[in-house]
Protein backbone atom coordinates (compact mmCIF):
# COMPACT_ATOMS: atom_id res chain seq x y z
CA UNK A 1 0.00 0.00 0.00
CA UNK A 2 1.62 3.21 -0.99
CA UNK A 3 1.90 6.37 1.74
CA UNK A 4 -1.08 8.17 -0.11
CA UNK A 5 -3.16 5.23 0.28
CA UNK A 6 -2.07 4.06 3.68
CA UNK A 7 -3.13 8.40 4.91
CA UNK A 8 -6.69 7.76 3.55
CA UNK A 9 -6.64 4.43 4.78
CA UNK A 10 -5.84 5.88 7.93
CA UNK A 11 -8.93 8.41 7.98
CA UNK A 12 -11.49 6.00 7.61
CA UNK A 13 -13.66 4.51 10.41
CA UNK A 14 -11.95 1.35 11.62
CA UNK A 15 -14.32 -1.24 9.81
CA UNK A 16 -13.85 0.91 6.38
CA UNK A 17 -10.14 -0.06 6.77
CA UNK A 18 -10.31 -3.36 7.35
CA UNK A 19 -12.60 -3.89 4.54
CA UNK A 20 -10.30 -2.25 1.98
CA UNK A 21 -7.31 -3.88 3.28
CA UNK A 22 -8.61 -8.00 2.98
CA UNK A 23 -11.36 -10.24 3.94
CA UNK A 24 -12.09 -12.75 5.18
CA UNK A 25 -13.81 -16.17 4.12
CA UNK A 26 -17.27 -14.39 5.78
CA UNK A 27 -16.90 -11.54 3.82
CA UNK A 28 -16.79 -13.17 -0.04
CA UNK A 29 -19.92 -14.41 -1.71
CA UNK A 30 -19.95 -18.20 -2.12
CA UNK A 31 -18.56 -18.99 -5.34
CA UNK A 32 -20.39 -21.53 -7.68
CA UNK A 33 -18.37 -24.96 -7.01
CA UNK A 34 -18.83 -24.58 -3.19
CA UNK A 35 -22.77 -23.91 -3.58
CA UNK A 36 -22.33 -27.34 -5.88
CA UNK A 37 -20.44 -28.97 -2.97
CA UNK A 38 -22.73 -27.70 -0.46
CA UNK A 39 -26.21 -28.66 -2.67
CA UNK A 40 -24.67 -32.25 -3.75
CA UNK A 41 -23.99 -32.92 0.49
CA UNK A 42 -25.60 -35.91 1.92
CA UNK A 43 -26.70 -33.63 4.47
CA UNK A 44 -28.28 -31.94 2.17
CA UNK A 45 -29.90 -34.23 -0.26
CA UNK A 46 -31.85 -35.99 2.88
CA UNK A 47 -33.16 -32.66 4.04
CA UNK A 48 -34.09 -32.35 0.22
CA UNK A 49 -35.67 -35.31 0.05
CA UNK A 50 -37.70 -35.29 3.38
CA UNK A 51 -39.24 -31.66 2.40
CA UNK A 52 -40.10 -32.45 -1.09
CA UNK A 53 -42.01 -35.76 0.16
CA UNK A 54 -44.07 -33.66 2.86
CA UNK A 55 -45.02 -31.23 0.10
CA UNK A 56 -45.92 -34.45 -1.98
CA UNK A 57 -47.95 -35.66 1.19
CA UNK A 58 -50.38 -32.91 1.26
CA UNK A 59 -50.49 -32.96 -2.66
CA UNK A 60 -51.75 -36.11 -2.38
CA UNK A 61 -53.97 -35.71 0.81
CA UNK A 62 -55.96 -33.33 -1.25
CA UNK A 63 -56.16 -35.38 -4.09
CA UNK A 64 -57.66 -38.60 -1.96
CA UNK A 65 -59.59 -37.01 0.43
CA UNK A 66 -61.21 -34.29 -1.17
CA UNK A 67 -63.50 -34.18 -4.43
CA UNK A 68 -60.64 -32.88 -6.39
CA UNK A 69 -59.08 -34.90 -8.72
CA UNK A 70 -55.28 -34.12 -8.95
CA UNK A 71 -54.09 -33.41 -12.70
CA UNK A 72 -50.37 -31.34 -12.78
CA UNK A 73 -47.73 -30.69 -10.61
CA UNK A 74 -45.18 -28.19 -10.51
CA UNK A 75 -41.96 -28.14 -8.55
CA UNK A 76 -39.01 -25.87 -8.20
CA UNK A 77 -36.04 -26.30 -6.20
CA UNK A 78 -32.85 -23.90 -6.18
CA UNK A 79 -29.86 -23.63 -3.90
CA UNK A 80 -28.18 -20.25 -3.73
CA UNK A 81 -24.86 -19.20 -2.93
CA UNK A 82 -24.64 -16.15 0.13
CA UNK A 83 -24.01 -13.03 -1.19
CA UNK A 84 -20.43 -10.72 -0.26
CA UNK A 85 -20.32 -8.92 3.01
CA UNK A 86 -21.63 -5.08 2.86
CA UNK A 87 -20.42 -2.12 4.27
CA UNK A 88 -23.87 -1.04 5.31
CA UNK A 89 -26.75 -3.01 6.61
CA UNK A 90 -28.03 -5.54 3.50
CA UNK A 91 -30.41 -8.61 3.33
CA UNK A 92 -29.39 -11.80 5.33
CA UNK A 93 -27.90 -13.36 2.07
CA UNK A 94 -24.86 -12.18 3.59
CA UNK A 95 -25.00 -13.78 6.64
CA UNK A 96 -25.36 -17.54 4.52
CA UNK A 97 -22.73 -19.58 2.42
CA UNK A 98 -26.14 -21.49 1.17
CA UNK A 99 -29.94 -21.72 1.34
CA UNK A 100 -31.97 -24.12 -0.22
CA UNK A 101 -35.28 -23.89 -1.31
CA UNK A 102 -37.94 -26.25 -2.60
CA UNK A 103 -42.07 -24.25 -4.21
CA UNK A 104 -44.53 -26.62 -5.70
CA UNK A 105 -47.73 -26.05 -6.95
CA UNK A 106 -50.76 -28.18 -7.50
CA UNK A 107 -53.68 -28.50 -9.96
CA UNK A 108 -56.62 -30.27 -9.47
CA UNK A 109 -59.74 -30.67 -11.60
CA UNK A 110 -63.26 -30.54 -10.80
CA UNK A 111 -66.38 -29.79 -11.89
CA UNK A 112 -67.92 -25.95 -12.08
CA UNK A 113 -71.82 -27.60 -11.33
CA UNK A 114 -70.42 -29.02 -8.14
CA UNK A 115 -68.07 -26.55 -6.48
CA UNK A 116 -69.80 -26.28 -3.50
CA UNK A 117 -69.52 -29.84 -2.89
CA UNK A 118 -65.91 -29.60 -4.02
CA UNK A 119 -65.32 -26.78 -1.11
CA UNK A 120 -67.51 -28.83 1.28
CA UNK A 121 -65.49 -31.74 0.99
CA UNK A 122 -61.96 -29.93 1.38
CA UNK A 123 -63.37 -28.04 4.72
CA UNK A 124 -64.59 -31.63 5.74
CA UNK A 125 -61.26 -33.30 5.47
CA UNK A 126 -59.97 -30.02 7.34
CA UNK A 127 -62.51 -30.94 10.25
CA UNK A 128 -61.04 -34.69 9.74
CA UNK A 129 -57.41 -33.54 10.27
CA UNK A 130 -58.27 -31.03 13.05
CA UNK A 131 -59.84 -34.14 15.37
CA UNK A 132 -56.87 -36.11 14.36
CA UNK A 133 -58.93 -38.10 11.79
CA UNK A 134 -56.61 -37.06 8.65
CA UNK A 135 -52.90 -36.29 7.52
CA UNK A 136 -51.48 -34.19 10.03
CA UNK A 137 -50.58 -30.76 8.75
CA UNK A 138 -52.25 -31.10 5.25
CA UNK A 139 -55.44 -29.68 4.69
CA UNK A 140 -55.99 -26.71 7.20
CA UNK A 141 -59.18 -25.42 6.13
CA UNK A 142 -61.77 -26.57 8.25
CA UNK A 143 -65.70 -25.00 8.74
CA UNK A 144 -65.89 -21.73 9.91
CA UNK A 145 -68.65 -19.10 9.34
CA UNK A 146 -66.77 -17.59 6.29
CA UNK A 147 -66.36 -21.07 5.19
CA UNK A 148 -69.72 -21.78 5.68
CA UNK A 149 -71.10 -19.05 3.84
CA UNK A 150 -68.70 -20.08 0.86
CA UNK A 151 -70.26 -23.20 0.67
CA UNK A 152 -74.14 -21.63 0.95
CA UNK A 153 -73.27 -19.25 -2.06
CA UNK A 154 -71.74 -21.36 -4.25
CA UNK A 155 -75.22 -23.42 -3.62
CA UNK A 156 -77.20 -20.35 -4.56
CA UNK A 157 -78.71 -20.21 -1.47
CA UNK A 158 -76.75 -17.22 0.22
CA UNK A 159 -75.38 -13.88 -0.64
CA UNK A 160 -71.30 -13.23 -1.64
CA UNK A 161 -69.25 -13.76 1.79
CA UNK A 162 -67.45 -10.66 1.12
CA UNK A 163 -69.87 -7.97 -0.19
CA UNK A 164 -73.00 -7.33 -1.78
CA UNK A 165 -70.53 -5.49 -4.54
CA UNK A 166 -67.21 -7.63 -4.12
CA UNK A 167 -66.04 -10.16 -6.86
CA UNK A 168 -66.88 -13.12 -7.13
CA UNK A 169 -64.63 -14.87 -4.07
CA UNK A 170 -61.86 -17.73 -5.21
CA UNK A 171 -59.41 -18.55 -2.74
CA UNK A 172 -59.02 -19.53 0.91
CA UNK A 173 -55.53 -19.83 2.64
CA UNK A 174 -53.73 -19.92 5.47
CA UNK A 175 -49.99 -19.38 6.32
CA UNK A 176 -49.00 -22.92 4.87
CA UNK A 177 -50.69 -22.70 1.70
CA UNK A 178 -53.26 -21.06 -0.58
CA UNK A 179 -55.95 -22.52 -2.35
CA UNK A 180 -57.86 -20.71 -5.72
CA UNK A 181 -59.75 -21.65 -8.21
CA UNK A 182 -61.73 -20.70 -11.49
CA UNK A 183 -64.48 -18.45 -10.99
CA UNK A 184 -67.88 -19.87 -12.21
CA UNK A 185 -70.08 -16.83 -11.42
CA UNK A 186 -67.93 -14.02 -13.22
CA UNK A 187 -68.74 -12.74 -16.32
CA UNK A 188 -65.97 -12.69 -17.77
CA UNK A 189 -64.40 -15.30 -15.57
CA UNK A 190 -61.30 -15.49 -14.41
CA UNK A 191 -58.73 -18.94 -15.25
CA UNK A 192 -56.01 -20.37 -13.23
CA UNK A 193 -53.20 -19.29 -15.21
CA UNK A 194 -50.29 -22.11 -16.63
CA UNK A 195 -47.73 -22.61 -14.19
CA UNK A 196 -45.15 -21.45 -17.41
CA UNK A 197 -42.26 -23.13 -18.93
CA UNK A 198 -39.63 -25.02 -16.39
CA UNK A 199 -36.11 -23.73 -15.98
CA UNK A 200 -33.32 -26.01 -17.28
CA UNK A 201 -32.50 -28.43 -14.57
CA UNK A 202 -29.09 -28.36 -12.96
CA UNK A 203 -28.94 -30.80 -9.79
CA UNK A 204 -28.02 -30.54 -7.64
CA UNK A 205 -27.92 -26.68 -7.91
CA UNK A 206 -31.57 -26.51 -9.08
CA UNK A 207 -34.03 -28.58 -10.18
CA UNK A 208 -37.80 -27.44 -12.32
CA UNK A 209 -40.16 -30.35 -13.05
CA UNK A 210 -43.46 -30.32 -13.96
CA UNK A 211 -45.43 -33.88 -13.73
CA UNK A 212 -46.57 -34.80 -16.10
CA UNK A 213 -44.52 -33.07 -18.43
CA UNK A 214 -46.72 -32.87 -21.59
CA UNK A 215 -49.75 -31.74 -19.32
CA UNK A 216 -51.25 -28.45 -18.86
CA UNK A 217 -53.83 -26.82 -16.85
CA UNK A 218 -55.63 -26.26 -20.51
CA UNK A 219 -55.63 -29.72 -20.49
CA UNK A 220 -57.30 -30.33 -16.48
CA UNK A 221 -59.64 -27.81 -17.56
CA UNK A 222 -60.96 -29.52 -20.65
CA UNK A 223 -61.03 -32.78 -18.70
CA UNK A 224 -63.26 -31.54 -15.77
CA UNK A 225 -64.76 -28.43 -16.49
CA UNK A 226 -62.30 -26.26 -14.06
CA UNK A 227 -59.37 -26.10 -12.18
CA UNK A 228 -58.55 -25.15 -8.19
CA UNK A 229 -55.42 -24.22 -7.94
CA UNK A 230 -52.95 -25.34 -4.51
CA UNK A 231 -50.26 -23.20 -4.05
CA UNK A 232 -47.88 -24.60 -0.83
CA UNK A 233 -45.66 -22.16 0.61
CA UNK A 234 -41.72 -22.08 -0.23
CA UNK A 235 -40.08 -24.72 2.51
CA UNK A 236 -36.34 -23.89 3.08
CA UNK A 237 -35.05 -27.23 3.76
CA UNK A 238 -31.26 -26.27 3.90
CA UNK A 239 -29.02 -23.61 5.02
CA UNK A 240 -25.47 -22.92 6.30
CA UNK A 241 -24.31 -20.10 7.93
CA UNK A 242 -20.99 -17.69 7.00
CA UNK A 243 -19.18 -19.17 10.16
CA UNK A 244 -20.46 -23.26 9.49
CA UNK A 245 -22.46 -23.55 12.71
CA UNK A 246 -25.13 -22.78 11.96
CA UNK A 247 -26.66 -25.82 9.74
CA UNK A 248 -30.32 -25.84 9.11
CA UNK A 249 -32.20 -29.07 8.35
CA UNK A 250 -35.53 -30.40 7.14
CA UNK A 251 -37.34 -32.13 9.85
Amino acid sequence: MTKTRVRAALSLPLGLFLALTGCSAQDRATGPEEVRELAGSTRARHSREGAEEHLRSVVRAYDEETPLALGLVSLDDTCAGGAAEEWLPSSEDDRYRIRCTVRMTAYYGGDPKRIANALEGVFTAGDREASGGGAAGAIPFGHDEHRERLVAYYEGRGPNPTGPDAPEPAQVSDPSQTLSWDTVRSDPPTRTAEPGRPAASDPPVSRHLREPASTTVADVRAHHGMVFRLELSAVEYYSVSKDGRTVQDWE
